[in-house]
């Protein structure tokens, strides 16, 4: 069929079929109307063509630059309180070790306990953001979060601890993998790395506030009450308001969106469209769980969350021991490391989405985490050079943002839900086994050099099977 001259759907009749050319996204041009010489018809659109092409593309800018500034920074400020209330609890146990009396395995428990409930609802958690709502179901975690948080100062025992433990890690898991689902539902696939990446920024940057703040706190003690006490009352606070304020502001989907102009929700609808119908396969859900390729991202994300997160919780408490600073010194250079990861997070995101590569960018970060912990084996008593170890070994959660655009670009919706539920409920059984058992190691041998070399066999495990996974993801891509 012949293109025809451009002109305003009220101009034509409703029966006129309408053409849309994938150079010009979301800018329909109709066929040539009867009676209309086509070699005419012809030259007037090649001659329209090139000023519609700048309004094409200016619109798809305009359209993603204002979905980025509407949504991205305040889903960074709740993932910064997500993770802050998660590991405030690394802190927190050196002022509980010397109140409470609180032994390496018993930290390590207690740090860890809280995936095994984090782990269980995590599928249901991101099918429920599918299906029923995200803002919905992101609001009521984290109203669920904060208070549970602020709870946490009540305990005095090993077991009160674990209990508190395991009930925020309930209260949090849909958060996560539904924040990650959210995004695909929104972010075209040129964009979603990069979306990811500023999102994820959250985690260093959580580290960045969240040391210094945390280490101040420790050092005070008001009305007769522990610092490490107010450290979760005041931090479990702010998951609370930003609760409430996230049902009111986020939107479930774009045709939900009367902050969107209805030209650039039409583009926005229909770049989502596309993409999905040319880039994914559909495939059941009993599929999806039982591929090889979601399955190897899932062992990939438990050797990675092995290491992460055995960094997250013992790095306070070796730097501690290591350098006999304050509680305010642990705190400040504490978040020298994770400074160096949030821009190296950013970089590997952009990198990831220029380059449209996602492997090479979430091995590369944990062969780099490898060689740190292999670093910090031998113990140096060097303080900067040991500082310069741990921040290789923070660089590791920079493999984030291109790891996590991966489903949503491999699978339809609903597959990557469950697909992102599975692999981080997989991945965050690390979570418990990996602090547990570098506390373990701790307490057994007197020294952190076991469980440190551990985590270097994981991270480069997991960076081999994330190159070992591109064939397959291919091919499930189709």
């Amino acid at each position: 069929m012949k293109r025809g001259i451009y002109r305003r759907p009220e101009d034509i009749s409703t029966e006129q079929p309408v053409v849309f050319n994938p150079l010009t996204v979301g800018i329909p041009v109709y066929s040539a109307l009867p009676g209309l010489p086509s070699a005419g018809d012809t030259c007037l659109a090649e001659a329209a063509l090139p000023s519609i092409l700048p309004a094409a593309v200016q619109l798809g800018d305009r359209t993603r630059h204002h979905i980025a500034l509407r949504l991205l920074p305040f889903l960074f400020v709740l993932y910064i309180t997500n993770y802050v209330d998660r590991t405030n609890v690394a802190y927190a146990a050196i002022g509980m070790s010397r109140d409470l009396g609180f032994s390496d395995r018993v930290f390590g428990m207690g740090a860890g306990i809280f995936f095994i409930s984090y782990v269980a609802l995590q599928m249901p958690g991101a099918l429920l953001v599918e299906r029923w709502s995200a803002r919905r179901m992101i609001s009521a975690t984290m109203i669920a979060w904060g208070s549970l948080t602020a709870l946490t100062a009540l305990v005095h025992t090993p077991a009160q601890l674990y209990l508190a433990r395991f009930v925020l890690g309930a209260a949090e898991a849909g958060f996560f993998p539904g924040v990650i689902v959210y995004l695909s539902h929104w972010f075209i696939r040129e964009d979603r790395a990069k979306a990811t990446s500023n999102f994820m920024a959250a985690i260093p940057m959580s580290f960045v506030i969240g040391s210094p703040l945390a280490g101040w706190i420790l050092g005070h003690n008001w009305f007769a009450v522990a610092g490490w006490r107010w450290l979760f009352v005041l931090e479990g606070m702010p998951a609370i308001v930003l609760g409430v304020v996230a049902f009111f502001y986020l939107t479930d989907w774009p045709g939900q969106a009367t902050w969107l102009a209805s030209e650039r929700l039409q583009w926005i609808e229909q770049k989502l469209r596309q993409e999905k119908a040319a880039g994914t396969e559909a495939i059941t859900l009993r599929q999806t769980l039982s591929s090889r390729t979601i399955l190897l991202l899932a062992a990939v994300t438990f050797l990675n969350y092995l290491a992460v997160y055995t960094f997250v919780f013992w790095f306070p408490t070796m730097l501690k021991r290591q350098s006999g600073f304050s509680d305010v010194n642990v705190g400040l250079i504490g978040a020298v490391p994770y400074l160096v990861l949030f821009i190296a997070m950013q970089v590997n995101g952009w990198h990831s989405d220029q380059s449209r590569e996602r492997y090479w960018h979430s091995a590369i970060p944990l062969f780099i985490a490898a060689a740190g912990f292999l670093g910090l084996v031998s113990q140096p008593r060097s303080i900067p050079f040991s500082l310069v170890l741990f921040t290789m070994v923070a660089l590791g959660s920079a493999y984030l943002p291109a790891f996590w655009a991966i489903p949503t670009e491999i699978l339809s919706q609903t597959a990557a839900a469950a697909a992102v539920g599975m692999i981080n409920a997989v991945g965050s059984v690390a979570g418990f086994a990996g602090p547990f058992l570098f506390g373990y190691l701790n307490t057994r041998t007197g020294s952190f050099s076991y469980g440190l070399a551990v985590m270097a066999v994981s991270a480069v495990t997991g960076g081999t099977l994330m190159l070992c996974s591109r064939k397959s993801a291919r091919a499930l891509a189709g």
